[in-house]
């Protein structure tokens, strides 16, 4: 199946989405670090990337005119500092908006299928008029803008559309729900709204996945049958520490032993890293991107991320590489910072996958990803539904 990746990044997203099955047709990103790291992977012949065609540029600017009729799917993660809480929660009067783009996308290119990814943030209180925007513009991603017309009367517009009994030729059916990467086995504690949309001439039927992994399974495996020590070989902690702030989880954890028959422990940090050997000062051989960095230390707020749990978010860092929370927690009180590779294998990238640029460039690389896994996960989702589609027809 064919698809467009935008504001592809270092590739998280348009990875997972290869895994799945998809061919991108486009690679379109702007940031030069991010696409040298394509390309170096490109290069370097890593599983996945040999057939992809990479555009460095402004989404903006992109001739969509040169892509062949009969895409299934667009995707990509809109630069999500307008609506990060860690951000200026600027949204729609941030320049860095480009939902936009994504309906001229959407509406140049008709896919039969839409997936975009953003921040949490994007559908707190004071976006949430603007969020319903959003999801009306991807419904009817032919009705433009005018010039001239401020985004609330063109909200109004689409209202009245998606009112009325006529539907527009161009139309999606949209869901959206907020997922932590977490509960789909990532070892990283990651909350992100994700965006589907099937266009409504195909009669599709879909829901987003359920999750597969759970907290409650991570401390019954840990606290109750201590099959997460045994496993790692590792002694137990003399008092659960974090973990006692759940006696009550831990303690459903047990009696509901069937109804977690189903459910895997949530990966921890020590699940992510088994057989990646401590970052050493002039790196390891063999292992790219793995240099120990000096000078982490734990204040306020910024505390890393505990060992046999999952890693707190990765974060790209408005202004270079935040300190604390992309720090690793050890049992002893003692933190130092992750290594690149380490941060790279908390977003799922397999461990071939390289990174161009400066330590602060390659954070924020990867502080913006798409865990390649959950990509994947809701990526051949996607396909699924198409295919069944497709045999119908």
């Amino acid at each position: 199946m064919r698809s467009v990746e935008l504001f592809a990044g270092a590739g998280g997203s348009a990875l997972g989405a290869s895994m799945a099955g998809f061919s991108h047709d486009a690679v379109v990103e702007w940031d030069a670090n991010a696409c040298e790291t394509l390309r170096l992977n490109k290069r370097a012949k890593t599983p996945y990337l040999e057939d992809w065609r990479i555009f460095q540029g402004d989404v903006r600017a992109f001739d969509y005119s040169a892509i062949a009729p009969g895409v299934d799917l667009v995707m990509g993660g809109p630069p999500c500092q307008p609506f990060s809480l860690g951000g200026k929660h600027r949204g729609h009067r941030d320049e860095r908006n480009m939902f936009p783009e994504v309906a001229r996308a959407v509406r140049e290119l008709r896919p039969r299928a839409l997936l975009v990814e953003n921040v949490r943030g994007l559908v707190r209180p004071s976006f949430r008029r603007y969020f319903e925007y959003i999801i009306l513009q991807l419904t009817y991603p032919g009705i433009v803008r005018d010039d001239g017309e401020s985004w609330e009367d063109h909200v109004g517009r689409l209202e009245r559309i998606h009112t009325a009994r006529t539907m527009p030729d161009l139309t999606y059916q949209v869901v959206f729900r907020v997922l932590n990467a977490a509960d789909f086995g990532i070892p990283q504690r990651r909350e992100r709204v994700f965006i589907v949309g099937f266009r409504s001439d195909l009669g599709l039927e879909w829901s987003f996945p359920k999750a597969t992994h759970s907290l409650e399974a991570l401390l019954r495996s840990q606290w109750v049958t201590g099959e997460y020590w045994e496993r790692h070989g590792v002694a137990p902690p003399a008092r659960p520490g974090p973990a006692e702030r759940h006696r009550a989880r831990i303690a459903q954890a047990s009696s509901r032993m069937d109804c977690l028959a189903f459910d895997q422990p949530w990966r921890t940090v020590r699940d992510c890293l088994v057989g990646l050997p401590s970052p050493a000062p002039r790196g390891v051989p063999g292992i790219a991107n793995h240099e120990f960095v000096d000078g982490a230390r734990v204040y306020p707020g910024h505390t890393g991320s505990p060992l046999d749990e999952p890693a707190k978010t990765l974060k790209a860092g408005d202004h270079g590489v935040p300190g604390g929370e992309n720090m690793l927690a050890r049992p002893d009180g003692t933190v130092r910072y992750f290594s690149v590779r380490e941060c790279a294998r908390l977003q799922e990238f397999p461990d071939d996958f390289f990174f161009h640029g400066s330590r602060t460039e390659i954070m924020r690389q990867l502080g913006n990803a798409v865990p390649v896994t959950l990509a994947r996960l809701l990526a051949n989702s996607v396909r699924k539904a198409l295919l069944v589609h497709g045999r119908r027809n």
